[in-house]
Parts: C-alpha cells; sequence; structure tokens
C-alpha cells in the first residue's frame, strides 16, 4: 500500500515537472516572440490626423453683401463663396477709367503742340526754351498717363476683390462672415479643409535611428477601434517640435534639465480614407512603424 502511494506521489511530479517545464518553454517562446515583434517596431501615442488648413480673408474692406456658403459644405475650386458690396469700387473704378481717356487726351493735346512748335523752332521763330517746354509738358502728360493707367488697373483689382472664391476644392470650416456684416482687408473669415490627410507623428529623439522614409506604418484611430488603416512614413522634419515652437528653449543657462525631445514624422495613407470613416483633423492616431 505505501508503495502504491509512493509511485502515485511520483507520478503526479513528473507530471507536474513536465507541466512547469512545458509552461516554462511557452513562456520563453512568448518573451522571445514578443521581444523580436517589438524589436522591429517603432509606435508612438503622440500622433494626430494632420491637413492643410486654408484662411481665407477678403482684400478690400466693406459690407458683406451675400454669403453663398453653410459650415461643413463641400465646395469646388473657384466656387464663390462670399461677395462683398461692390458699389464704391464700382464708382472707384469709373472714375479711374475717366481720369484716363483725360490723361490720354492732354497727352495727345501736348504731342501735337510739340509737333508745331518743333517746326516754329527750326524756322527759328521760337527760342529754344519754348521748345523745351513743348517736350517737357509732352513728359508731363506722359507720366499723368502712365499713373491713371496703374490707377485704373488698381480699381479694377479691388472690383474683382469683391468676390471671393474658394482657392481650391474642400470643406468649409470656421466659418464667421454674415451677410452684413463689415469686415476688414486681411480678416480671417472661414477657412477651406482640402480633402488631403496625413499622419503627424511625434517619436522621441530615441526612437528617430529606425525610422527611414518608405517604412510601412499600421495606425489605428481613437474614433474607430478595431479599424486598421496603412501607410508608409513620407519624411522626417529635420528639427525637434520645440526647435520650431514659438518660443523655443534657450538651454544656454545654469538649471538645465535634459529632457527627451520629439521629433515630427509625416506619415502618409496608402489609400484614401473610406467616407465611411472620416478623419477630422487633430484625431489621435496611434501609429506603428515596421523598422528594417
Amino acid at each position: 500500500m505505501h508503495n502504491k502511494i509512493v509511485n502515485k506521489f511520483n507520478g503526479m511530479g513528473r507530471r507536474s515537472r513536465l507541466l512547469t517545464g512545458i509552461g516554462v518553454l511557452g513562456l520563453c517562446v512568448l518573451c522571445y516572440w514578443a521581444i523580436s515583434y517589438a524589436g522591429g517596431r517603432e509606435s508612438t501615442d503622440d500622433a494626430f490626423i494632420d491637413g492643410h488648413v486654408i484662411s481665407i480673408s477678403p482684400k478690400v474692406s466693406g459690407h458683406v453683401a451675400r454669403v453663398y456658403v453653410t459650415e461643413n459644405e463641400m465646395v469646388k475650386g473657384g466656387q464663390l463663396l462670399f461677395e462683398i458690396d461692390s458699389r464704391d469700387y464700382l464708382v472707384r473704378y469709373d472714375l479711374a477709367k475717366a481720369d484716363l481717356r483725360a490723361a490720354f487726351a492732354e497727352l495727345k493735346q501736348a504731342s501735337q503742340d510739340a509737333a508745331r512748335y518743333e517746326d516754329l523752332w527750326a524756322k527759328n521763330d521760337i527760342s529754344a526754351q519754348q521748345y523745351e517746354r513743348s517736350t517737357l509738358r509732352v513728359d508731363t502728360a506722359q507720366a499723368k498717363l502712365d499713373n491713371a493707367t496703374a490707377r485704373l488697373q488698381q480699381a479694377e483689382f479691388d472690383l474683382s476683390y469683391t468676390k471671393i472664391r474658394a482657392p481650391e476644392a474642400g470643406q468649409v470650416a470656421q466659418k464667421a462672415v454674415e451677410p452684413g456684416a463689415y469686415v476688414q482687408a486681411g480678416q480671417t473669415l472661414l477657412a477651406i479643409v482640402p480633402p488631403e490627410r496625413w499622419i503627424t507623428a511625434n517619436f522621441k529623439e530615441t526612437q528617430m535611428a529606425r525610422i527611414h522614409p518608405g517604412e510601412k506604418v499600421e495606425f489605428s484611430v481613437d474614433a474607430y477601434p478595431g479599424k486598421t488603416f496603412y501607410g508608409h512614413v513620407d519624411s522626417v522634419q529635420h528639427g525637434t517640435g520645440s526647435r520650431f515652437s514659438l518660443l523655443p528653449v534657450e538651454n544656454a543657462t545654469g538649471n538645465y534639465i535634459k529632457v527627451i525631445q520629439r521629433v515630427p514624422v509625416k506619415i502618409v495613407f496608402d489609400e484614401n480614407p473610406n467616407p465611411e470613416t472620416p478623419l477630422a483633423l487633430g484625431m489621435s492616431a496611434l501609429p506603428t512603424i515596421k523598422t528594417n
């Protein structure tokens, strides 16, 4: 009876040691796989969807006559966005045209007089001083004509600037213009967001040795859990984020503390995003770069 108990205990010990050995072996394999997997990848959670934002502002001041777009509307390149009351600029254009006609007539008269004075001077009927004055009037009239031509061109430009159009296709955002409002030249009234998107990922400088343009990237977006997107590294900024900040850090002081810097990496998509999963600017992303 005692021998049976001992044999049973020894059998259980062998199975336990076998299971333990298998468990340790599996754990080692899992650790090796995890190290190998992590060793060929670099990731960061400091990444965001990025894109162009085109600020729209008028080149002339005036009251807004009409607004043709709404918030978040998709527009085409060249589409009319809003219009400033053009009546004042139309009057200035008409006055500039009248000034141009007057300057042209003055130049014509001065040229004819100069031609007559030249004949009289050749016959010694007038003095050289009188002849020189006639030619000077021609030069003066020509300068007035050039000035009137420039002012007419400027008036024409200002009149055309009363119609504000989209520079390219995109979505209207941050609309802050309404009919009747008085707007100043250079005042930002709305923005156009083109459809192009990319990721700006801020990797630690200690990760940069293995990140190069062209490497494949997988990334997810917090807005769409479980969805995987694909892209590749387009370029790496030649400078850290702090170096290009509004107030760069001045390290030539006695209280310097070393901080690991972040380097922006541009990641572009391999294909256009699905319209069912739109990627808005500023969305958080989690990219993983497959390094070589």
